[in-house]
């Protein structure tokens, strides 16, 4: 997907690195799988603040998709490429032999007027969604299941893959996006080859603006702040603050967030990278 860099003549397009959204071919998401979203401005229900850098922004649809994949062995064409607003992917409307529209996840180098198909006798094509004992070893997947049947929940942002390395059992050992291993059940759907868009990560949004219009507020670093506010605040001058942590006094690095007795800690096989 290429990018482009914008001509100097505002502020705001100096530094500026848009998308082309070469892919997109409609603008006009199909009406009967979109529905109103509504804003909390990062407010619960008696209006007080509980999550901060929150509010604005431009006006959304939200876009039904079909993360479970279930109607197998019906052949479907992808109708159009569009993008969605609430997700970096780029969305691909199928319409299925039988009449019936969804959005799916878009993978790259999909194309309009392709067919995909899911099921366990679908072909390892992109687009295809297979139970993972099908998958060929070495494959790249996306929209993952964790648990059968309740729909894709890893690999779902742009340029995002895992990797099939090897079989255990009723388990498949999948490397993640993240550099995370581990075991996932061989009868739990993914979808063949990464998502689209894959250069979403090299954008530069130009000026605080833009960052407005996607309903983010501004962050204030806890520096600046005095010690009433934050743990890092205070001081005479540009002090360190201390230790690096949250507003809440978690640490930011080396202190371990997962509970260990989470039930799903024994299907990890080996932890993602530390950075």
């Amino acid at each position: 997907m290429p990018i482009k860099k914008y001509n100097p003549i505002t502020p705001g397009t100096r530094t500026r690195v848009g998308n082309m959204y070469a892919e997109v071919t409609t603008d006009k998401p199909e009406k009967s799988l979109t529905s109103g979203k509504s804003r909390t401005g990062g407010r619960n229900h008696k209006g007080k603040m509980t999550m901060r850098q929150i509010g604005g922004g431009h006006k959304k649809r939200y876009r039904t998709i079909d993360f479970k994949r279930d109607k197998d062995m019906i052949p479907a064409k992808v109708k159009s490429i569009e993008y969605d607003p609430n997700r970096t992917a780029y969305i691909a409307l199928l319409v299925y032999a039988d009449g019936e529209k969804r959005y799916v996840v878009a993978p790259d180098k999909l194309m309009v007027g392709s067919t995909v198909v899911s099921g366990d006798k679908a072909a390892p094509e992109v687009g295809n969604a297979l139970f993972l004992k099908d998958v060929p070893l070495g494959s790249p997947i996306h929209a993952i299941e964790m648990t059968p049947g309740k729909g894709a929940a890893l690999a779902r942002s742009a340029g995002t893959y895992g990797t099939l390395m090897s079989r255990e059992g009723k388990y498949v050992i999948v490397k993640l996006p993240s550099g995370e291993v581990r075991r996932i059940l061989s009868t739990c759907k993914a979808t063949i080859g990464t998502t689209s868009n894959p250069d979403h990560g090299l954008t530069v949004l130009g000026k605080a603006g833009r960052k407005r219009w996607l309903g983010r507020r501004p962050r204030v670093r806890g520096v600046a702040m005095n010690p009433v506010d934050h743990p890092m605040g205070g001081g005479e001058g540009r002090s360190s603050g201390g230790h690096p942590r949250s507003r809440t006094g978690v640490m930011a690095k080396g202190q371990k967030t997962r509970n260990n007795k989470k039930y799903s800690t024994k299907l990890i096989v080996s932890r993602r990278k530390k950075k």
